[in-house]
């Protein structure tokens, strides 16, 4: 079964806020076994809304819709679905006062202009809201049904878990697609690409893509099956292929973030860490310590930002700085190793480098960042050279990101 969404709002043509009901819906239709063909966006406009339902409505068998429900004037949702349909709208008593009810058990008195919700066209069918003023609207167009849900996201996800998802499924016969992704760091798109290049073959069960930001790889899996049981069987086999054959390039799935995996690591080794940090401002430590229960593992977090603070707090000789720069090999090891011992904690990381987007040089321009990494070995230091194309924050990212898989690599043993 094929299904179009509709994001109905100016709001979200004028790019003032981000629709995030249709990346929510296509996640939950996947899972029904019903294909996504298109996403549409329309602004609170009668003309282009109408149009948007009679071409959905032509082309697939359900027509989900958010937004445009709301009692004022820029609200068009209904007037267009009934000039789609050919009819009129009709006043439905019952609605206007379950809406007065609404209003009634929050102390308040209900505004005249939300008599307008119980407005709906000729033939279709109410759908209750429990969390908001806006019913919704079940109706047919031409061969297609058209759920029509509020632009507040609790409110239509609710609806369409209590009212959509069962007409879905009753029509699709039990058919479900499962997805998963797999992040991965330390390689570049392509590199990953060409190791898993024949299971990303058009036309494969599941179906395999890559995706790259920030540094980061997601390996996207989507499954299909004609039960759950055998989507999900399909969508475990493949993530197990994946994982034997990127091996420690990939450090979580789905939400996970490299922190977390760096925060599982050193719980179950027993092991502790400090940080000290320069242009990444204490990124580093702020990943570490949004995880619950980090006290287990992070002791402490230094921001050295200023040369004087870096002898200050760390140790390290003036002449050291004057010598080699804030931004060098021997500065980061000599922070990391100060900081370590200070700490008295497992591991250390260092950070320092030019974030831009002034500060740089032919020598050593923006983007450039040294990362230390201290333990009972030693220490050791990698150049990274991130680009001087990116933006401040992105490069502060990536050095974060880099230095947390240097970490999780070290726990794993494979640098």
């Amino acid at each position: 079964m094929d299904a179009i969404i509709i994001s109905i709002g100016s709001e979200l043509t004028t790019g003032q806020t981000v629709d995030t009901n249709s990346a929510w819906l296509s996640q939950r239709l996947a899972e029904a076994g019903v294909r996504v063909l298109r996403h549409v966006t329309v602004p609170d406009e009668v003309a282009p809304i109408r149009e948007a339902f009679e071409r959905a409505a032509s082309e697939a068998a359900f027509v989900l819709v958010t937004g445009g429900l709301g009692p004022t004037a820029d609200d068009l949702t209904r007037d267009a679905l009934a000039a789609a349909m050919g009819v009129g709208l009709e006043m439905r008593a019952e609605y206007v006062e379950r809406i007065r009810a609404f209003f009634d058990a929050r102390g308040r008195e209900m505004p005249e202009a939300n008599r307008v919700q119980a407005l709906f066209p000729a033939g279709s069918e109410p759908i209750e809201n429990t969390c908001g003023t806006a019913p919704g609207i079940r109706a047919r167009l031409g061969e297609a049904t058209v759920f029509v849900m509020p632009g507040v996201p609790r409110e239509m996800w609710v609806m369409y878990e209590r009212d959509v998802r069962p007409v879905l499924a009753s029509h699709t016969g039990g058919a479900c697609m499962l997805a998963a992704t797999l992040y991965c760091f330390g390689a570049g798109e392509s590199d990953i690409g060409e190791v898993i290049r024949d299971l990303m073959a058009r036309g494969r069960n599941p179906a395999v893509g890559t995706t790259a930001k920030q540094g980061v790889i997601g390996v996207r899996v989507h499954a299909w099956g004609d039960r759950r049981d055998d989507a999900s069987a399909k969508l475990e086999a493949t993530v197990a292929e994946l994982r034997g054959r990127l091996g420690s390039l990939i450090y979580g799935r789905d939400d996970d973030r490299v922190a977390a995996a760096v925060a599982e690591l050193l719980k179950a080794a027993g092991r502790t860490v400090a940080t000290a940090e320069s242009c990444t401002g204490g990124l580093i430590a702020k990943e570490l310590t949004d995880i619950a229960g980090s006290s287990a593992y992070f002791r402490e977090g230094l921001v050295t930002y200023a040369n004087e603070a870096k002898t200050r707090l760390l140790g390290i000789p003036t002449e050291v700085l004057a010598k080699c720069g804030a931004v060098s090999i021997e500065v980061a090891e000599a922070m990391a190793v100060a900081c370590r011992q200070f700490a008295g904690t497992d591991y250390a990381l260092s950070v320092t480098g030019i974030a831009g987007p002034t500060g740089g040089t032919a020598h050593k321009p923006v983007g450039l960042v040294y990362i230390g990494l201290a333990d009972t070995a030693g220490c050791r230091v990698t150049e990274h050279r991130f680009g001087e194309f990116l933006a401040r924050d992105e490069i502060r990212e990536r050095a974060c990101r880099t230095a947390l898989n240097r970490l999780r690599l070290r726990l794993l043993g494979a640098n």
